[in-house]
């Protein structure tokens, strides 16, 4: 390999010497790394797995002397089959590259497998690579869902656990749609054409608004049927918008990238496909909302118009009149109501101290202390002192509770 520098560059004369940058000189490095090296198979275990925000994966990969650090763009990491995790074994090919900011030798990774892929696996890889070359995965070919859809068609096992599945979400969510199922094979040999025959079906049959492909999970054997070339086609081909709901989460086939729709399961892609009633009704609502809203903006802008022609020279002595007259009110209303508050007070601070008088003098209250009222019987004068009555004299002693009647057998007068 040919050095990147000439003699001139190691000279002790600085007039005869360059002196670069660290950009450039990283810069230079990472050119002459992605010319020299084509792009190349490596094989070794994830770690340090990290998928970041953007969909990026950044990783490293290891064997037992030496580490390599990696990155996979979405746009590559998305043609998986699988989910990357530390500790496992993996062979990837992509091509040798600078991170210049870090000066960090890094795999720029185009394609990444397990280690230990059978035939079948690189059947896939090879069938993905080439639908994918003919366009069969571009966005441009989806189709959008219907919003409201009212028959939907689904091609599966009629004994399986994902028209049942299908079945229960749909009518827990919205209850009287309409199923059609096309029963057909989902595994084994003549599954792939039969599935295919179904889609197909449904589309001339023409009263499905939308259509789930799909099984439970399985092996990848379980599962091939849906990366035959004949069921991509026929999906690619439906001029119904496609579902395809195959296995579980972690599970990808080929009809999940021709689809209109990949949903992770079977519950899913009802899910996916039937809007909850529920939300449908919180849907209205909140559009009534706006409605009123949107009349009380009406109703807001013409008020503004009125005022604004009352405000003219014409309508604005009135007015004036009026909030005057208004605020005087309001100001006599407020003058009279303290008024009226002091005057409550006043009178029932006078009537407290009456209150309190006329308890004091209550003969009651004397009584209840002790003392009597002697009065004469007859003419209930009352009797202040023992000269002004006369012996075998008849008078009534008054007490807190009742009356004695005595006669005066004896008197003493000082």
């Amino acid at each position: 390999m040919s050095s990147l520098f000439d003699a001139a560059d190691f000279s002790d004369k600085p007039s005869e010497r360059r002196v670069y940058s660290v950009s450039e000189l990283t810069r230079e490095i990472r050119l002459t790394l992605e010319n020299h090296f084509p792009p190349l198979w490596i094989e070794g275990e994830i770690s340090n797995f990290k998928p970041h925000s953007s969909g990026h994966y950044y990783f490293s990969l290891k064997d037992a002397e030496a580490q390599l650090n990696c990155v996979m763009w979405r746009g590559a990491n998305r043609k998986l089959v699988f989910r990357p995790e530390d500790g496992m074994k993996v062979e990837a090919m992509g091509h040798i590259t600078v991170y210049e900011r870090q000066g960090r030798v890094q795999l720029d990774v185009q394609i990444m497998q397990p280690v230990g892929v059978g035939d079948l696996q690189h059947a896939f890889e090879m069938l993905k690579q080439k639908l994918y070359a003919e366009g069969l995965f571009d966005a441009i070919h989806k189709k959008p869902l219907p919003e409201f859809p009212r028959t939907i068609g689904v091609v599966t096992s009629e004994t399986g656990a994902a028209i049942q599945d299908i079945i229960s979400v749909i009518r827990r969510r919205f209850p009287g749609l309409r199923i059609l199922l096309r029963p057909a094979r989902v595994q084994g040999e003549g599954a792939a054409e039969d599935i295919a025959r179904g889609i197909e079906d449904l589309n001339a049959h023409g009263e499905a608004d939308v259509i789930i492909v799909g099984r439970g999970g399985g092996s990848l054997e379980d599962l091939w049927a849906f990366n035959e070339e004949r069921v991509a086609k026929a999906i690619f081909n439906s001029v119904i918008p496609v579902v395809s709901a195959v296995g579980h989460e972690i599970d990808f086939s080929i009809s999940d990238f021709v689809a209109d729709m990949r949903a992770p399961t079977p519950s899913a892609a009802a899910e996916l496909i039937v809007r909850d009633r529920e939300e449908l009704r919180q849907s209205v609502l909140v559009l009534a909302g706006r409605f009123g809203k949107a009349i009380g903006n009406q109703t807001e802008m013409r008020r503004e118009r009125l005022n604004a022609l009352t405000r003219r020279y014409a309508f604005r002595q009135p007015s004036v009149l009026v909030r005057e007259y208004r605020q005087r009110l309001d100001d006599l209303r407020r003058i009279i109501e303290e008024q009226q508050k002091t005057r409550i007070r006043e009178m029932k601070l006078i009537t407290s101290k009456q209150s309190g008088r006329l308890a004091a003098l209550n003969p009651e209250s004397v009584l209840k202390r002790g003392y009597s009222i002697t009065t004469r019987t007859g003419d209930k004068t009352v009797v202040t002192r023992a000269a002004d009555v006369e012996l075998e004299e008849n008078l009534t002693v008054r007490l807190a509770e009742g009356a004695l009647q005595a006669t005066v057998k004896y008197r003493e007068v000082t």
